[in-house]
């Protein structure tokens, strides 16, 4: 009796999906247009950026705008877009990098959930807080790296060269994706018909960055429903059979969800409730970061042409800085204990004071990335 609705449903659901990754590409390249008819190629970008010439404004802008909308996967889709648009990636790979930093600020708010009970915040807070002080570090040892030696983008490039490659069967020619999203970016473009000229492209790149927002919210919200039981049993099978089982599945759960945020929420209630501890947890917070980057991957994919280089290039940017800041922090023994050293003396701190708490959730995503960058410009 029940079977019939239970399958309509389903269908609906992945319809939806289908539809909402179909309108963060559209999203993606409204961005990516507007922002080329604004600055009027990658010249205009570069004075438009200008007070993000100094790769530490870049990366708290990253930082900030992903607390604020509370979405890596959202920021970085948008950061692929700019980049496609002009946007120098000597400015764009440090915002990637504050994208991870601020999309931490979720499972810390949500470990305030159990503020009342001191032991069960106290553990929630912990493990919360290893996500912060993991991509803290990364950051650390990867951003004086990439503007030494410029580590990353030389990679990612040589990668991107490989996927498309410089002859004419490539992906650059091929357009592949153009006719698919074409009517949508031009359904924008027609929306905002009344513009005209740099007026016409922030009109574009607002609207899509307000697409992108949107598509991902709610593309997050339909899997969430589809795959969240899955997604928990998955963490639960996982969970004291190692390292790379927690990273694995921590990583596969993020792509299921799309959305880091997500994966590593759903572990706080449980190290809460005393189930897992913050070492166990740990290595789905690593997952987590290397899944996440499957949506930039994605975002990608919208754009052809001349600019799906550099596009592709931004987006391998966001993989190889997750996954090597695993190799190398989780990797090496005397970096590997620092971020569960520092989560856990945090957690003691923050239990005794909790207005100490709040104010480093504050402090370190909101206060210092805002004044820095108002104070630069």
């Amino acid at each position: 009796m029940h079977t019939q609705p239970n399958v309509t449903k389903k269908v609906f659901n992945w319809l939806s999906v289908a539809f909402f990754v179909y309108l963060m590409l559209v999203a993606v390249g409204t961005v990516s247009s507007g922002f080329k008819l604004f600055s009027g190629g990658s010249e205009g970008a570069k004075e438009i950026f200008e007070f993000a010439t100094n790769p530490f404004v870049a990366l708290l802008m990253g930082a900030l705008a992903t607390a604020l909308v509370q979405s890596s996967s959202t920021v970085t889709s948008v950061i692929v877009g700019l980049v496609a648009g002009g946007l120098p990636l000597g400015i764009a790979i440090p915002m990637i990098m504050g994208a991870n930093i601020g999309t931490t600020i979720t499972n810390t708010i949500v470990s305030f959930g159990h503020i009342r009970d001191k032991e069960e915040f106290r553990r929630a807070f912990s493990a919360s807080t290893v996500h912060d002080f993991f991509n803290l570090i990364a950051v650390l040892i990867f951003l004086p790296l990439e503007l030494a030696f410029g580590l990353l983008e030389k990679l990612a490039s040589a990668l991107a060269h490989l996927f498309i490659g410089d002859a004419d069967l490539s992906m650059k020619s091929m357009n592949f994706m153009k006719p698919l999203i074409s009517p949508g970016v031009d359904l924008a473009k027609s929306v905002l018909g009344f513009f005209e000229g740099k007026t016409l492209g922030m009109g574009l790149v607002i609207l899509g960055i307000g697409l992108i927002l949107i598509s991902v919210t709610l593309l997050g919200k339909i899997l969430k429903k589809v795959m969240v039981g899955r997604a928990k049993d998955i963490l639960h099978r996982a969970i004291g059979r190692g390292p790379i089982a927690g990273i694995t599945s921590g990583a596969l759960v993020t792509v299921m969800v799309q959305s880091s945020s997500t994966t590593t929420s759903l572990m706080i209630p449980l190290a809460g409730n005393g189930m897992f501890t913050t070492k166990q947890i740990y290595p789905f917070t690593l997952g987590a970061n290397i899944g996440t980057t499957i949506t930039a991957l994605l975002a990608a994919t919208a754009i052809s042409g001349p600019t799906a280089l550099v596009a592709l290039t931004i987006s391998l940017v966001h993989v190889l800085f997750n996954l090597l800041a695993v190799l190398v922090i989780y990797g090496l023994p005397f970096l590997r204990e620092l971020p569960i050293k520092a989560a856990e003396k945090l957690a003691q701190i923050g239990t005794k004071n909790k207005s100490l708490a709040l104010g480093y959730v504050l402090s370190v995503f909101f206060l210092i990335p805002g004044f820095m960058v108002l104070a630069v410009r």
